[in-house]
């Protein structure tokens, strides 16, 4: 991964966490490795443990950044997500994904998709 791409998924997790926050959410760690990879962020919400992929880009040109959530990566995503939750005693989660569009000086454009994988 280039600088750059590792820059612009760096700032697009502070953004999804500082949008999870304002949503009531708290954020209990980011960046969670499991042997099955890394969960961005994990969030809490009630009794409701959100398991969060961020996909952050700077133009539409190869479309939105959620296509980038293949069903290679919903695969390790749900892998990873059942064995943190196994490993933390957490009975009720789910699977979000937050996509990010930054475009110039603009306001990043935001799309949360709760429930991203059942």
């Amino acid at each position: 991964m280039s600088a750059h791409n590792r820059q612009v998924g760096t700032w697009g997790e502070g953004v999804a966490a500082d949008y999870l926050q304002e949503r009531g959410y708290r954020v209990v760690a980011n960046n969670a490795h499991t042997p099955y990879g890394e969960i961005d962020l994990v969030a809490v919400q009630d009794d409701l443990t959100v398991f969060v992929e961020v996909k952050t880009r700077t133009s539409a040109a190869l479309g939105p950044p959620e296509i980038a959530v293949t069903p290679r990566k919903q695969a390790h995503m749900l892998a990873a997500a059942e064995h943190y939750a196994q490993e933390h005693a957490i009975s009720h989660w789910q699977i979000d994904v937050i996509a990010i569009l930054k475009r110039g000086g603009r306001k990043p454009e935001i799309l949360h998709f709760e429930k991203a994988l059942d």
